[in-house]
């Protein structure tokens, strides 16, 4: 779990007409990060950095046409033709010269699927996949509903025929799962499905997500008996994400802002997200009626004309105050000083307003380019009793209240006596670090991007740990480093969703702490590392799931490793 934003993303793996994930764009580079929008599955996303992405779903939202033509769906009037051939005529004629058909052809032909797009069934759900989809089978094909439920019987709607699986929506509930949430705060399912736990009860969402985490587990023999607890839950369970990152598109006579569908441009409008703090909704709110009143041109990716690409909103907890940042191509003064003003008398409580400016043409939300717009440059946030002050740029946990029982779960199973050294691998802006730091005699954080490090090194200071210090740098060298001037007794590691480098697995084991915590984003990447570890004479005693993103498949894991005796 990195400081970061997250939420859920755009590499997962397919696209489901019909059904929109939130298409994350990516931030300058995190710190070895897993940011972005956070993700990527029959696992966790590998994803890119969390960002214009909350995977957040709404009621009653227009979509911009996509800057290019999405997948189609596929309806092949052959599919129905070879499913009606009979075993006999099935058998693979002889082709002209006399050489026998190709059996690829003659196998290809056996998998054409029977369903068609648009089609209306009845389905049993038998499973949910890891990225929340109830899994059933029609006639040797399988299908993935959005929102179904173990047990369930539904009246679906084919919206995607493949070669190997089919997806579909829910027309009606004819079976009811116990585990169905009677009235979800969200209907806008169909349209995005980036909350895909919504449909379930709270308690439910937490034991999917330990059944997730204990499967992929279980996959290495080396982790087969791990003890895996409970998932804790997150304080809330609604209104909790901090940050958002969103797409502006359309015109300024009719703007759009909100996240990018599944694999295409298209913009699903966002404007009472139910996992936003009700804050970043009022300011999405206003700078629509702001963009309409200035006349502010919007970007277009396709003729890259325009200026205003994205709007960040942060909200500092627990005193409410908001930074707002405005990405454009250029430097838009007028337009943008009069847009912050509109807003800032629409939501008072916007305190902070910046401008980024970005004249690269691809996904990358932020450039290098910085102004502000208002006197106000920060905001200071609260994570228990620790204190940290936020930059446009300040990478932070998007749920304020998960991220205080990782760092104190982090701190419990540490067990420090004040005598320690303990280096935080991907320190961020250093969060562990300094809930470590007053009972340890040494934290070193390391981090790979410059500008994390120097927000950690002030957050020490605001702190007064002065036994806390930070480094920028390769994660590799610094480890080797640190263990020729004597090494570490605790060693944290915080990796992106795409987990640690095996060098760096290496070199932690080669210092030979007496203990590991791994806080992961990714159970799949999380599993790999541990066996990989186990190999290096690590063993894993327990893991603890966090539910960092309420009512999505995303999941936070803090696992306690310790070294075996040689």
């Amino acid at each position: 779990m990195k400081n970061k934003s997250d939420s859920p993303k755009r590499d997962r793996a397919k696209q489901v007409p019909g059904q929109s994930k939130p298409k994350h764009v990516t931030e300058n580079p995190k710190p070895g990060h897993k940011i972005n929008p956070t993700a990527a599955k029959a696992h966790i996303p590998k994803a890119k950095p969390e960002g214009a992405f909350a995977a957040d779903s709404l009621a009653g939202k227009k979509a911009r046409p996509a800057a290019a033509k999405p997948r189609v769906e596929r309806e092949q009037p052959s599919y129905f033709k070879a499913s009606q051939k009979t075993e006999g005529k099935a058998a693979a004629k002889p082709a002209k010269g006399g050489k026998p058909a190709q059996p690829e052809r003659a196998a290809r032909e056996e998998r054409q699927p029977t369903l068609r797009s648009g089609q209306v069934l009845e389905l049993h759900i038998a499973s949910t996949n890891d990225e929340g989809f109830g899994v059933a089978n029609h006639e040797g094909t399988r299908v993935l509903v959005a929102g179904g439920l173990p047990g369930e019987a539904l009246v679906v709607k084919i919206t995607y025929v493949g070669r190997r699986e089919s997806f579909a929506n829910i027309i009606k509930i004819l079976k009811r799962s116990a585990e169905r949430n009677p009235a979800p705060a969200c209907t806008m399912g169909k349209a995005c499905d980036g909350c895909g736990l919504m449909q379930m009860r709270y308690p439910a969402q937490l034991a999917w997500k330990k059944g997730l985490v204990t499967r992929q587990l279980r996959r290495y023999a080396s982790l087969s008996e791990v003890t895996v607890h409970d998932t804790i839950g997150s304080p809330k369970e609604l209104g909790y994400r901090n940050t958002a990152k969103l797409v502006v598109a359309g015109k300024h006579s009719d703007p759009v802002i909100g996240i990018y569908r599944r694999n295409t441009h298209d913009v699903l409008e966002i404007g009472e997200c139910q996992l936003h703090h009700p804050l970043i909704n009022k300011v999405v709110k206003a700078a629509k009626a702001g963009i309409k009143k200035g006349k502010v041109q919007i970007y277009n990716p396709k003729s890259e004309m325009g200026l205003l690409r994205y709007l960040v909103v942060r909200v500092a907890e627990p005193s409410n105050q908001v930074m707002v940042v405005f990405v454009t191509t250029d430097q838009g003064y007028n337009e943008m000083h009069h847009l912050a003003k509109f807003i800032q008398q629409a939501v008072p409580e916007v305190a902070v307003v910046a401008q980024n400016i970005n004249t690269s043409t691809g996904n990358v939300i932020f450039g290098h380019k910085d102004r502000s717009i208002t006197k106000a440059q920060t905001l200071k946030a609260f994570i228990g009793d620790r204190s940290f002050n936020l930059s446009p740029h300040s990478f932070f946990q998007v749920n304020s209240g998960a991220a205080r029982i990782i760092y104190e779960k982090v701190r419990e199973l540490a067990r420090l006596t004040g005598k320690e050294r303990v280096i935080d691998v991907y320190c961020g802006i250093g969060g562990i670090s300094l809930f470590l730091a007053d009972q340890a005699r040494e934290v070193v954080g390391i981090e790979f991007v410059e500008a994390a490090v120097a927000d950690a090194t002030l957050n020490a200071a605001l702190n007064l740990a002065r036994n806390c210090h930070f480094e920028a740098g390769d994660a590799v060298h610094l480890i080797d480093e640190i263990g020729e001037e004597g090494g570490a007794d605790l060693i944290v590691l915080n990796p992106p969703r795409k987990g640690c480098d095996e060098k760096v697995l290496k070199s932690v084991a080669a210092i030979k702490p007496a203990r590991i915590i791994y806080v992961s984003c990714s159970p799949e990447t999380l599993a790999r590392d541990l066996d990989i570890l186990a190999q290096l004479g690590y063993k894993t005693l327990e893991v603890h799931p966090v539910d960092m993103f309420p009512q999505t498949v995303h999941v936070e894991d803090v696992a306690l490793l310790e070294r075996r005796e040689s």
